[in-house]
């Protein structure tokens, strides 16, 4: 069983940045394609990022592309989601997720959750 834990959530200025964290426990990390995603009040949980296993390959939303980026650290068990250039638009529970074939971008695709962190971008 893998437990997820996000953090580095928080409130920011548009135009600022943020890196999120998730650690990973209880599984063999370096197996797992990682992804993050977000889900803004009101909405479907929606895609944000994927990372493969090795960190070799990474994929975007189209929202996102150019201003976040992925990156994974197999030796410490972690995910990060640097954020730049942040919109209001941007606010959202993030969620990481682990273990889904690669380029998976549904929900569904993933068999493991962390609880999520907030992050809130005022205009």
């Amino acid at each position: 069983q893998v437990q997820l834990v996000e953090s580095g959530g928080g409130l920011v200025q548009a135009g600022g940045s943020l890196r999120l964290s998730c650690a990973a426990s209880g599984g063999t990390f370096s197996r797992y394609q990682m992804g993050w995603f977000r889900q803004a009040p009101g909405k479907e949980r929606e895609f944000v990022s994927v990372i493969r296993s090795s960190g070799s390959s990474t994929y975007y939303a189209d929202s996102v592309k150019g201003r976040f980026t992925i990156s994974r650290d197999n030796a410490k068990n972690t995910v990060y989601l640097q954020m730049n250039s942040l919109k209001p638009e941007d606010t959202a529970v993030y969620y990481c997720a682990a273990d889904a074939p690669w380029l998976r971008t549904t929900p569904q695709a993933y068999n493991y959750w962390g609880q999520g962190t907030q992050v809130t971008v005022s205009s």
